[in-house]
């Protein structure tokens, strides 16, 4: 099973990745993190040394690979909607969640983050909302599903995605379903 997320940056793909690879015991990587291993440095001094491009002939190698080997859950950067050939990839060899989150939501959580080189600007509020503008038909595309990720927390966010992928058909019979045993703590707690 390979479940990719896609959204903003800043939309929780990464920890809700994880928390739900946690709760369905797979493997869980992040593309940027795998990047920036690739390149031997940040993804924003690399960035800002080598231009966009540079780094999105980078990440599509990097999407690429992991699309086709990465047995579990994938978070990937919020520009990785951007070619149409990671989009190809990703729908084809995935399950897409689209973490759909408004670019004030976003501005919210990570407005005293600097590591994230596209939202270094004089309004990082009206980046997001240019960024929203572009990628959300995008992320659309390359989407199985949509979830609304608004202001619940990262555990419901979590119980809906995997009644998503139930209902889907997604899951497969070992897998922890989302009625499981509440006792657990790597079971969702949600009823059916």
């Amino acid at each position: 099973m390979r479940i990719i997320f896609v959204g903003l940056p800043g939309s929780g793909k990464t920890t809700i990745g994880r928390q739900l690879a946690r709760r369905l015991g797979l493997p869980f990587v992040d593309s940027d993190h795998v990047i920036e291993h690739r390149l031997g440095c940040a993804i924003r001094e690399f960035f800002a040394r080598e231009g966009e491009d540079r780094f999105r002939d980078i990440e599509q190698e990097v999407l690429d690979d992991l699309s086709r080997t990465h047995q579990g859950v994938i978070a990937t950067g919020g520009g990785a909607v951007l070619r149409e050939v990671n989009r190809q990839h990703l729908h084809e060899r995935g399950q897409v969640i689209y973490l759909r989150s408004t670019p004030e939501d976003v501005f919210r959580r990570v407005r005293h983050d600097h590591a994230r080189p596209l939202l270094q600007v004089d309004d990082p509020l009206k980046r997001l909302r240019d960024l929203y503008d572009i990628r959300d038909p995008l992320y659309r595309e390359v989407a199985h599903f949509v979830i609304e990720t608004g202001r619940p927390s990262v555990a419901t966010l979590v119980n809906m995605i995997l009644m998503q992928l139930e209902l889907a058909g997604h899951l497969t019979a070992n897998a922890p379903a989302v009625h499981a045993d509440p006792a657990s703590p790597l079971t969702p707690t949600a009823g059916p």
